[in-house]
């Protein structure tokens, strides 16, 4: 079913219906036919039409917050704040594209040689409920700078979210159908992969899906992209700044209210100040404020729907740890559940091995830096990671030795449109923003004349 349904409420507050197979196809059609002249267009002109998006963004973000909050259920402040952030990418690439796409020239010792960048077509868009806004703007920001044009397979529980973004491309004054959104159900995707009018995809999403539209789209020889799953570790030493990592903490580990591939999930302290930091990361998970997602007091809200909160309640209870804190739905309407600090988890338990998609923490004691390491990457997944130590021995060990696309010292876990996002093992390939993001689905032609 493609439907609004108010987490906070579990009402059905709008639905809608899907699009026909042939339907589909003719959306195809329509961005292949745009491709063709869109990208003819100079980057004057979409560096103008990138520009007027981030302006939409930022003046209406008040009314595109709402609308992450209604449809995901979203901390109204954090929801602003997303649509914000969408206007930083679109800026980015503004300030930045022309020169990331511009011919290199390469000293070959004879003959002149050059590196030119070239768009390759339409790219599908498989994106996730939990950033509504930002994980289609992350890719849409270079996609279109790049004269590439987009087909958006949205998830299916934040429409609304999904038509807003074509909205803002279209009143930007980017030409038609460069951008599209596909209100669909996942049984089409694979026909979309098939089609050879569409070059490329990208997934932001589960490990299972990853690996459905990435083995369906090689045996078409297309490229993907795919940000999957993480099981990000925080790791506290015994040299941390203990009132710094367990705020930053409680704050990495309930962001989104903890629905976020790059929250920490696994928090790896060193026994000599595990006592000390418990205590602390307990009572700031403590006194975050659960409730309403349209209240501006609000830090935790609803989880996104009623089968993710039942799937972190069977994962929690499979656990079989100590609840330091929280370890239960809470009675109101809505899929609320407390904010949750596990110790003493078995091996093998989904608390230690699986991604918790929920405001639930889990802390483990280690004796020593090897042994936090070797925890921290004893795990299918290599996303992000954070680590608090003043040492600066201790930061260059983690740095180059925790298997992560993105390590963070002293500091959460974030995006950033000036800086690659994308992981290793289970977490995915590729890279999403940045230079890297723009030219992930570029033709990097070689010339030589």
């Amino acid at each position: 079913m493609i439907a609004t349904v108010n987490p906070a409420t579990g009402e059905t507050v709008r639905t809608f219906p899907a699009l026909s197979a042939d339907e589909t196809d003719a959306r195809i059609a329509r961005a292949d036919a745009a491709f063709h002249s869109y990208r003819r267009t100079s980057f004057a002109e979409r560096r103008r039409w990138l520009a007027r998006a981030a302006e939409i963004l930022e003046s209406e973000q008040d009314a595109f917050g709402r609308l992450m909050t209604l449809e995901m259920g979203k901390p109204i402040v954090a929801a602003r704040q997303e649509a914000a952030k969408c206007a930083t990418a679109c800026r980015y690439y503004v300030e930045h594209g022309e020169r990331l796409m511009a011919d290199e020239p390469v000293d070959t010792g004879g003959a002149a040689s050059f590196i030119r960048y070239q768009p390759i077509g339409a790219v599908l868009a498989v994106m996730p409920w939990n950033f509504p806004f930002w994980q289609v703007f992350r890719f849409l920001a270079p996609a279109l700078t790049a004269g590439n044009v987009g087909l958006l397979k949205h998830a299916s529980n934040v429409p609304q979210c999904a038509l807003a973004i074509e909205e803002i491309v279209r009143r930007a004054g980017f030409p038609a159908d460069v951008f599209q959104t596909l209100l669909i159900g996942s049984d089409l995707v694979g026909r979309i992969l098939d089609d050879p009018r569409v070059k490329a995809a990208t997934l932001t999403g589960s490990e299972p899906a990853g690996r459905d539209v990435a083995a369906r789209a090689g045996r078409q020889i297309k490229k993907t992209v795919l940000e999957l799953g993480g099981s990000d570790p925080f790791i506290v030493t015994a040299h941390a700044d203990l009132a710094a990592a367990a705020r930053t903490a409680a704050l990495a580990r309930t962001v989104n209210s903890g629905q976020s591939c790059i929250a920490a999930k696994r928090f790896i302290v060193v026994e000599a100040v595990a006592d000390e930091f418990e205590r602390r990361f307990v009572a700031e998970m403590e006194a975050l404020v659960v409730g309403d997602p349209m209240d501006e007091r609000t830090q935790v809200g609803p989880l996104a729907t009623s089968s993710i909160l039942a799937e972190l309640e069977e994962q929690v209870r499979r656990s079989r740890g100590r609840v330091l804190t929280g370890g239960r739905r809470l009675g109101r309407p809505g899929n609320f559940y407390a904010p949750t600090v596990l110790a003493d988890v078995p091996a093998g338990s989904p608390a230690a091995c699986e991604e918790l998609f929920g405001p639930v923490a889990t802390v483990f004691r280690v004796k020593d830096l090897d042994s936090a390491i070797a925890l921290a990457n004893d795990t299918p997944f290599g996303l992000g990671a954070a680590a608090f130590t003043r040492d600066g021995a201790e930061q260059a060990r983690l740095i180059e030795e925790i298997e992560a696309g993105m390590v963070f010292i002293n500091r959460m876990v974030a995006s950033d449109a000036r800086l690659p996002f994308g992981g290793v093992k289970a977490s995915g390939y590729g890279r999403e923003l940045a230079a890297w993001g723009l030219r992930e689905f570029l033709n990097i032609k070689t010339v030589v004349r």
